[in-house]
């Protein structure tokens, strides 16, 4: 099968290339994100491999379909950037990597919020500049701390799994609930609004979509706990930007660790540093000494490329094979 890999890097090549040693596919990798202004280097492959911030609208899709391609091989777990029911129409199959490896999210944005909560982003720089006062760098131990999850999935456990070794007392909002892991792990399911109302720590780990786009918004904020530490290592939409700035500059927001944005389409995994930053309300964000944002590499570990690399391609294997598609995307039937 002749797959065209778009918005690639070179860790995305390697991982592909030595997953595919032993299946055989054909991969041309382009740097470019796959869209309407890019859909005709799709021409003469059977299969597309796009990335999270690609978009497949209806009319991309539609002449993918024209162009012959039959499947859409999505390298990652979040499908917000496909029209999933106008695939359908198109004759095309979509898949995707449901789960590669949870533990990496899980263990960035327990980097961002360690780093949030004792300062250290602040006391590198200043030892850095041979300044070795302690003054200003007061942190907050996170035992008996409230810790919270919005998305109790593969990810959001694997993070409660974590703060409950650092003697969190744990929360976790899901809309399905599994009460028997629950146990197991030692949480409790709550409500959006207790979570908001009684967290001292709140981690997202829900998909974007239309219910979950700006969740976190004024009237949230303004309703969590005075200081609470937010961290977002799923999707930049989650979160209401501008909101989340005054609540920054009121004090509301005690901290905010950011792997996702959501206006990060051509800005993040690109090297911007020749350039002045376009963004406003990023470069806003940027300013505030208890924001720390990265960018999108939460999922960045050997393993979980690996993981990535090695779906996709079974993905590609069992449709030219005509064998089930296990990790198919099918659309919901619209009520």
């Amino acid at each position: 099968m002749r797959i065209a890999v778009f918005d690639t890097h070179p860790y995305d090549e390697q991982a592909l290339s030595a997953a595919n040693a032993s299946v055989g596919h054909s991969l041309d990798f382009f740097e470019e994100r796959l869209y309407d202004k890019t859909v005709e280097l799709a021409k003469g492959f059977d299969a597309v491999c796009p990335f999270i911030n690609c978009r497949l609208g209806a009319v991309v899709l539609a002449r993918l379909a024209q162009l012959g391609v039959e499947l859409v091989l999505l390298r990652a777990a979040g499908f917000n950037g496909i029209d999933i029911a106008a695939a359908g129409q198109a004759g095309i199959c979509v898949a995707r990597v449901p789960a590669y490896s949870p533990e990496a999210v899980a263990e960035h944005a327990f980097a961002l919020l360690l780093t949030l909560v004792r300062k250290t982003h602040r006391a590198y720089n200043r030892v850095r500049d041979q300044n070795f006062s302690l003054d200003g760098l007061e942190g907050f131990t996170l035992h008996g701390r409230t810790f919270a999850v919005l998305g109790a999935g593969r990810i959001g456990l694997c993070a409660l799994r974590i703060a409950r070794g650092f003697g969190c007392r744990l929360l976790a909002y899901d809309p399905y609930e599994n009460p028997q892991v629950a146990a197991e792990i030692g949480f409790e399911y709550a409500s959006v609004e207790r979570v908001l109302r009684e967290a001292n720590v709140i981690s997202l780990h829900l998909p974007l979509t239309d219910q979950t786009h700006h969740l976190i918004n004024a009237e949230a904020l303004a309703g969590m706990c005075r200081c609470v530490v937010i961290i977002n290592t799923s999707r930049g939409g989650l979160i209401d930007s501008a909101a989340l700035i005054e609540a920054l500059k009121r004090g509301q927001v005690g901290g905010v660790g950011l792997d996702v944005y959501e206006m990060e389409e051509g800005v993040f995994f690109n090297d911007l540093s020749d350039r002045p930053l376009q963004d406003d309300t990023l470069a806003r964000l940027m300013s505030f000494p208890n924001a720390l944002i990265t960018s999108h590499q939460g999922f960045l570990t050997c393993e979980a490329l690996h993981a990535i690399a090695v779906t996709t391609l079974e993905s590609a294997t069992a449709f030219e094979r005509h064998e089930p598609m296990v990790n198919q995307v099918i659309a919901l039937p619209s009520h």
